[in-house]
């Protein structure tokens, strides 16, 4: 159980998951390619001692390994699962009241606890102070990228009514004032923006702090999605095995735990624009207007660390947080949506686009044919829950005979295209909320969803070899199978919708020309058909990220009856469109710059990477 950041490096270091670089490294670029090549090879946390232009170390991947997220955890990890088990499922505490004792003790043990008297350990400083990382080319300046945002509710103050995310800062550039003004980039569905309606409704600022570093544990709770009734600040003291530990001074909250806190204040109506910032779909999120913080005051501890992350395309260390989210809260979707078993945010898409689901069946058992029914109740749930209303795309199946596992992804998308009826299974929906960081749609949080519901008996054996119909198309190149049922075919490069609207026309007519192709419910457009083909995992990061289903969803034989949309074969235009972010590109010069750390003789030499 760590008090501070350092003790738990210290003990990382002793047990061989830490090592110390000694040279100096730029926080411009440098910093965030070491620290990709390292967590790409699996290899262990970073602690940066020498970094240009500040006088604070900085620390990377402490989360980069599930082994390694178990070992900082190891002394609290079982204690907070069975909190967090009692909390989706009291009934469970009353069945076994005794085996449940210190689980009411560890959370009464983990409530924060207020100190009268200020943190004398804080000193003053200034932004520019700080380790100024900036992981990207095209990032619009330095950002926080592992920030705990503290806001109160402004109608009930206080540490139990607060909320605490991980939401960007960005700290330099664009039209921000050095040292005086930040950037609060917060997307839909957040607690801060409940918080700061609520502010902006009385005519007054939120009051905000944000801290950086401290105990690890601090850092994971600010990415928890926490049952009703347990707060951040309760679950930071839960996994830290210790209380969380606060103060205020000139009415901003502190955590006594922290290395950094920034305070400042956000003002009604008051934005600045916000971006590029590298994001987690493998794009950058562009500028957009966000809301600007007015900085009061920057304090650090003596010896403070900075810790930092890259997002980036998945899998990054942000994968890691997911795993970690799963096991503490994988069976709270089950109490919260009655019927599912399972549900999958699929990482290598960028987690927020793509959903594979388990649910039940069990309607109408008495009728012979089967097809989706509660799937589709089911389905509503899902995209009407939290963060999984963002997404865009969702295949949800029943299990009958055969055990299903949503993390076996080709398995489990097989499954479904076997069972897949396209006059019947596909629905969507038009003109909601999708991503904010998800430019395929039509605006920014604009889009569309489509849900792939199949149930039932097989329908069809799966291609494993391209179909002759698919081969000497015109205009089409490369044709390549991805996995048994989906193939690509690499197209011209996208102009607009009028134009791509008329190709895939003429795409399904040719296709449709040559005969039936059941064996291949699903045919992707892409730039580049090898590519594509590749891994799966490319497969569902430039399908899943580059397409929006109502603007980029065609159809062989596509009708529609009683306003229900139907095909023999679904055509998706994964062509990179001109409105979308651009991918995300290191800069050649800076990887040639890094490989001084990575010779023999030097701080990496020795990890033969």
């Amino acid at each position: 159980m760590y008090s501070s950041l350092e003790q738990c490096l210290i003990d990382l270091e002793k047990n061989g998951h830490l090592v110390r670089i000694k040279e100096e490294v730029d926080p411009y670029l440098e910093m965030a390619a070491i620290h990709m090549k390292v967590f790409e090879a699996g290899g262990p946390a970073l602690l940066f001692e020498n970094v240009k232009g500040t006088k604070f170390r900085s620390v990377s991947n402490l989360f980069g390994t599930t082994e390694r997220s178990m070992f900082i955890f190891r002394q609290t990890w079982d204690a907070v699962q069975k909190v967090m088990a009692v909390r989706s499922d009291p009934m469970s505490a009353l069945k076994r009241p005794f085996s449940n004792i210190g689980t009411g003790l560890a959370a009464w043990n983990a409530l924060p606890v207020k100190k009268t008297r200020s943190p004398l350990a804080l000193h003053e400083v200034n932004i520019s102070d700080l380790p100024l990382i900036q992981s990207w080319p095209m990032d619009g300046g330095a950002f926080v990228t592992l920030p705990q945002v503290y806001s109160e509710d402004p109608d009930k103050p206080g540490i139990m009514n607060s909320n605490l995310g991980m939401y960007r800062i960005q700290l330099s550039g664009n039209e921000y004032e050095m040292n005086k003004e930040v950037g609060l980039h917060y997307q839909i569905h957040r607690g801060i923006g409940i918080h700061q309606e609520k502010a902006t409704r009385k005519g007054q600022p939120l009051k905000v702090s944000i801290f950086i570093g401290g105990p690890p544990a601090h850092t994971l709770s600010a990415v928890m999605p926490l049952p009703e009734g347990l707060s951040e600040m309760t679950f930071a003291g839960l996994l830290a095995g210790r209380r969380f530990n606060y103060s205020y001074v000139d009415g901003y909250c502190i955590s006594n735990d922290a290395d950094f806190v920034i305070t400042g204040e956000i003002h009604p109506g008051e934005t600045k624009p916000e971006g590029p910032f590298g994001d987690h779909l493998g794009y950058y999120s562009l500028t957009h207007e966000f809301p600007l913080m007015k900085v009061h005051k920057v304090y650090a501890k003596p010896g403070a660390i900075w810790p930092f992350t890259v997002v980036g395309r998945p899998p990054q260390e942000d994968t890691a947080f997911g795993n970690l989210i799963h096991d503490l809260t994988g069976d709270a979707i089950k109490q919260e949506i009655p019927g599912v078993k399972q549900v999958h945010a699929v990482d290598a898409a960028g987690v927020h686009p793509l959903l594979f689901a388990i649910g039940s069946e069990r309607y109408t058992p008495y009728q012979q044919v089967k097809q989706p029914a509660e799937l589709l109740t089911i389905a509503n749930r899902i995209l009407g829950t939290g963060q999984l209303s963002l997404a865009k795309y969702l295949f949800i199946t029943a299990e009958e005979k055969q055990p299903l596992d949503t993390h076996r992804e080709a398995d489990f998308l097989a499954y479904i295209l076997e069972r897949l009826d396209l006059r019947r299974d596909i629905h969507f929906y038009t003109n909601t909320t999708i991503d904010t960081l998800d430019y395929s749609g039509t605006g920014i949080n604009s889009g569309s969803k489509v849900v792939f519901a199949a149930y039932g008996d097989k329908k069809r054996e799966l291609c494993s070899e391209t179909p002759e119909p698919l081969k000497l198309l015109s205009g089409y190149d490369n044709p390549r199978m991805i996995m048994p049922g989906i193939a690509v075919l690499q197209g011209a490069a996208f102009t607009d919708y009028d134009s791509a609207k008329l190709e895939m026309a003429s795409l399904s007519e040719a296709i449709a020309e040559r005969g039936s192709l059941d064996s291949c419910p699903i045919i992707i457009v892409a730039d580049d058909s090898s590519f594509m083909s590749e891994t799966l995992g490319n497969f569902l990061w430039a399908t899943f990220t580059r397409s929006n289903p109502s603007h980029d969803m065609y159809g062989v034989n596509s009708f529609y009856e009683h306003k229900h949309w139907s095909c023999d074969n679904v055509i998706i235009d994964a062509r990179v469109k001109p409105h979308q972010a651009p991918p995300l590109i290191p800069d050649p010069n800076v990887e040639k710059s890094i490989e001084r750390i990575f010779v023999k003789g030097a701080s990496l030499g020795h990890l033969n990477i």
